[in-house]
């Protein structure tokens, strides 16, 4: 848990503000306006794209060359976010990503990243020894399949688009969203039919 603000930072921050408003750059409700929907944002933005993109061919194709422009269609607000990469998993290739810098995330359409992603541990493990991480959360992929570990950036931001669990054909898009779940997004776990 992060410590709260320091009375000298949170003074810091407020001449800042004042600053931006005073040369027309921002104003302190434009601020609060983009942290509400910060705030606001989850994963199952996240897992409703993902469901959309299994029942709906056409969204899917937006959503595996343009994610920015796929989930502004669902609702998500990308103003000034970096560009966001849709990586697809399939029987032969699974992705894991990680941010091996600090704790880069889409956090538009997944909200804010969970402790462990932004974890020294995690993210210097992730790349040197993916299969392990990746049993160690209950995933345990055949050798035949591929681990693809995708560093996510300031510059670019990634999620996963998860393998259709077998048995939910003819499910709807709400019934398959609630099985997409954050980590599922990330690559560390993978959606399950229930």
């Amino acid at each position: 848990m992060a410590a709260p603000p320091r009375p000298d930072s949170i003074a810091l921050l407020d001449r800042l503000i004042a600053a931006l408003e005073a040369k027309g750059i921002v104003t302190e409700a434009e601020i609060a306006a983009r942290q509400a929907i910060t705030d606001k944002a989850s994963p199952e933005t996240g897992a409703r794209m993902v469901a959309r993109a299994w029942t709906d061919p056409a969204y899917r194709a937006l959503l595996l060359s343009d994610g920015k422009a796929a989930a502004e269609q669902m609702g998500a607000s990308m103003a000034g976010a970096p560009p966001l990469g849709v990586l697809e998993n399939t029987p032969g290739r699974h992705h894991l990503v990680v941010c091996t810098l600090c704790s880069c995330y889409p956090r538009a359409v997944l909200g804010y990243p969970p402790n462990w992603y932004k974890s020294f541990a995690y993210r210097s493990r992730a790349v040197r020894e993916p299969r392990q991480v990746l049993a160690e959360w209950g995933l345990n992929l055949p050798d035949s399949v591929e681990v693809r570990v995708v560093d996510s950036t300031a510059d670019y931001r990634w999620m996963v688009l998860p393998m259709r669990p077998a048995g939910t054909e003819g499910w709807d898009e709400a019934r398959l969203a609630a099985l997409v779940t954050r980590d599922s997004l990330v690559g560390v776990a993978v959606p399950q039919a229930t």
